[in-house]
């Protein structure tokens, strides 16, 4: 890893977005491509990352520590011209939609599954998302109209949505859990947790180990600071 190189950490803007400058120098993405996202509350949460960074006798630049630096770099690096393919990995995913699956038992994890992810597959139904439920293992063969609802909602997406919209599908499993947080319908924290319901059901019967729980909270804690984006989002 790199160490510290610079002293101050600046804000910016120009027409295409805000950005941050090192020592005066615009930060670029890994690529060497402009970094930019899409508001100044945004950016200053990438000065803040940066900020936070040890002097170079301390420690180093550490890039898993920086989510919001590590998302714009995606955003603004590669979305462009994989626009497509993403909005097409956001339809696939809801045709295997965690919320569908079901256990067919105990009992009272299936009622647990029920209330926790119900409320939010009916609220999916008011933007054009039905889908179906199963205890089997087989898969569903979900509604290709429903599907469609999933990638409409992507298309219009500036590529930083976009790349915040994929990366929540792939953390809670679920692009309604997605959509929801998106909206600001749900907490990113509790769209988390909801995605969490098998692991948290099994350490109340099992105990908690204490290694998985640590990947957990931090994980947890990473989705809070990157689902909150979306509040900064038009």
């Amino acid at each position: 890893m790199a160490k510290r190189f610079y002293t101050e950490v600046t804000l910016d803007n120009d027409a295409d977005g805000h950005f941050i400058r090192l020592d005066g120098r615009a930060l670029k993405t890994p690529g060497k491509r402009a970094l930019r996202v899409p508001s100044a509350p945004i950016a200053a949460q990438i000065k803040a990352e940066w900020d936070a960074v040890p002097p170079a006798t301390d420690g180093n630049i550490d890039p898993t520590v920086m989510p919001v630096t590590r998302l714009a770099n995606v955003a603004s690096e590669n979305v462009s011209e994989r626009r497509d393919s993403l909005i097409a990995e956001a339809r696939t995913y809801a045709g295997t939609d965690l919320l569908s699956y079901r256990a067919p038992d105990p009992a009272d994890y299936v009622a647990r599954q029920a209330a926790a992810w119900n409320p939010w597959l009916d609220w999916a139904v008011t933007r054009g998302v039905i889908l179906q439920t199963t205890d089997a293992i087989r898969a569903i063969d979900q509604d290709p109209t429903s599907l469609d609802a999933v990638a409409n909602y992507a298309t219009p997406l500036c590529d930083f949505s976009l790349t915040l919209f994929v990366h929540l599908i792939a953390v809670t499993g679920s692009s309604v859990l997605a959509m929801a947080v998106m909206e600001g319908e749900l907490h990113p924290g509790d769209a988390f947790d909801l995605s969490r319901i098998d692991e948290i059901y099994r350490a109340e019967i099992w105990g908690v180990d204490e290694d998985d729980e640590a990947v957990r909270v931090a994980l947890r804690t990473e989705t809070v600071t990157l689902g909150n984006l979306a509040r900064h989002l038009g």
